[in-house]
């Protein structure tokens, strides 16, 4: 190993041993030699999360700002980044992390003084292999809950097809030319899209923390029908609730929606079965899943028509769920009445798969979204007022439904309770 390989790895050695410090611990040692202070329970615990869901071609010579929403907050953080999809090699010439300027969710401006180089084994610049994710070095930021974080890349090459989240919901940015990753004005990031580019996680490291929540689905989860910029996703709202609990009990909660996934077959992005792994079971701290998948898979092409197809493939997610201690909450399929793809043979299959929800003990609870959100005069159909107009998807007002929907208790028990029996159904709040 060469001198500046290993001068890196202790650099980063002592800066994540720092970080781990607490002011208060290092003080409580100085001032009682002899004594052995406490250390301090510290963990990562996963704050935001876009699953990777296909590709768009590269941008080389470009730098792209990601703006990306936390869910709970931390002294420090880390920042994944993917090439999961990627057929070459991704060439990184430089990341950074920053807080965006409070109050303006549409714009490339940073915080003055908190733009952050992010290094991997202490290098500002890496290659990640084709297929492959990487998490950063720990960045030492204090990361504020419910705030805009800024996330860029500079990719100095083409290095082929770039894995990316199609429908982030968000403004981000890209600089055309030149490595424009610490800038504070955000003046060089010149266009705007609505995608996010390699970024598909960011963690932070603060006190004893619930750890987090995942919530995988499709369309529906990815906030498809809410508004632009404004994180009003069914999952943004959960996170708002959790945030209202005692701080140990303030779980994060991270976003693994596809617009158009599939609980069996690949289509835009893995399936389910198949990205469980990715965008789960690797991800920081996880307690909690929840899931809400299936309605692409009875009324996509191929259509499935055998509910207990979709019912093998939820146990199938539970059991894998539950070998690394995950408790799984199960989402049953809202309506989709008046929409295009709608028949009534798809709605016997819909019908009979939220039975098997409901009823055969699948999961360790149920958050019957179904019942949240449609219509009593035509329970096929999704209430007028959550409507957007495609009956398929929710409006803000549906999103926040479907938030309200899941009872905190049931998915985050205290840690000393006693764990309730699969098949507990989750408590219904009404909508408001």
């Amino acid at each position: 190993m060469t001198r500046p390989s290993t001068f890196r790895r202790l650099f980063v050695i002592l800066t994540t041993a720092l970080v781990l410090a607490s002011p208060s611990t290092i003080a409580e040692a100085r001032s009682a030699p002899g004594r052995t202070a406490p250390k301090p329970v510290r963990t990562w615990t996963g704050t935001w999360e876009a699953a990777a869901s296909d590709t768009a071609p590269a941008l080389p010579g470009a730098s792209i700002r990601n703006v990306v929403h936390t869910s709970v907050g931390g002294r420090a953080a880390r920042v994944r980044l993917s090439n999961r999809l990627g057929t070459r090699p991704l060439q990184l010439g430089s990341v950074t992390l920053a807080l965006q300027r409070p109050g303006e969710p549409e714009s490339p401006r940073a915080v003055a003084g908190s733009v952050r180089a992010v290094t991997f084994a202490g290098a500002r610049s890496v290659t990640v292999p084709a297929g492959r994710d990487l998490v950063s070095d720990p960045v030492v930021l204090s990361v504020p809950a419910d705030a805009n974080l800024l996330v860029s890349v500079h990719t100095p090459a083409d290095s082929g097809p770039a894995t990316h989240h199609r429908s982030a919901l968000q403004a981000n940015f890209i600089a055309p030319q030149g490595d424009r990753t610490a800038e504070e004005s955000g003046a060089a990031y010149t266009t705007t899209i609505g995608n996010w580019y390699y970024v598909t996680g960011v963690d932070v490291l603060g006190p004893p923390a619930a750890g987090s929540v995942v919530t995988l689905g499709d369309s529906i989860t990815d906030g498809t029908g809410s508004s632009f910029s404004a994180n009003r996703r069914w999952p943004d709202r959960l996170a708002a609730r959790l945030r209202g609990l005692p701080a140990d009990r303030r779980a994060g909660v991270l976003n693994a929606g596809i617009a158009g996934n599939r609980l069996l077959l690949d289509g835009r992005g893995p399936s389910a079965l198949a990205r469980l792994d990715a965008d789960v079971l690797s991800r920081a701290g996880v307690r909690a899943l929840i899931v809400l998948e299936g309605i692409n898979d009875i009324k996509g092409t191929p259509a499935q028509t055998d509910p207990r197809a979709l019912e093998n493939a939820y146990r199938l997610l539970v059991r894998r769920a539950h070998s690394r201690g995950i408790r799984v909450i199960g989402a049953t399929i809202t309506p989709y009445g008046g929409h295009g793809a709608y028949t009534p043979a798809r709605e016997a299959v819909r019908q009979a798969v939220n039975a098997a929800i409901r009823t055969h003990r699948i999961f360790d609870g149920v958050a019957d979204f179904d019942a949240a959100v449609r219509d009593p005069a035509f329970p096929s159909r999704i209430l007028p007022a959550y409507d957007p107009g495609d009956h398929l998807h929710f409006n803000d007002s549906g999103m926040r439904a479907l938030g309200d929907t899941i009872d905190l208790n049931a998915l985050l028990p205290p840690r000393a309770a006693r764990q309730p029996t699969p098949g507990t159904l989750l408590r219904r709040l009404s909508p408001r």
